[in-house]
């Protein structure tokens, strides 16, 4: 019981996905596939990104 209002909404999800046609930002994907930003300049960004919390959460273990 209850299952024809879940199946409703997935159908109806799974219809827009099919059909609908989302705009696509041709010119961040073009620097996306022609290797825009290079590997080693991604990961010194993420190495920014993690250095204010990895810490925390190392020494939460640790004790």
């Amino acid at each position: 019981m209850g299952r024809g209002r879940a199946k409703a909404k997935q159908t109806k999800v799974a219809r827009q996905l099919k059909y609908s046609s989302p705009s696509t930002d041709f010119e961040n994907l073009q620097r996306e596939l022609s290797g825009g930003v290079t590997n080693s300049q991604r990961d010194e960004v993420f190495a920014d990104q993690r250095s204010g919390w990895d810490d925390d959460y190392d020494d939460d273990f640790r004790r």
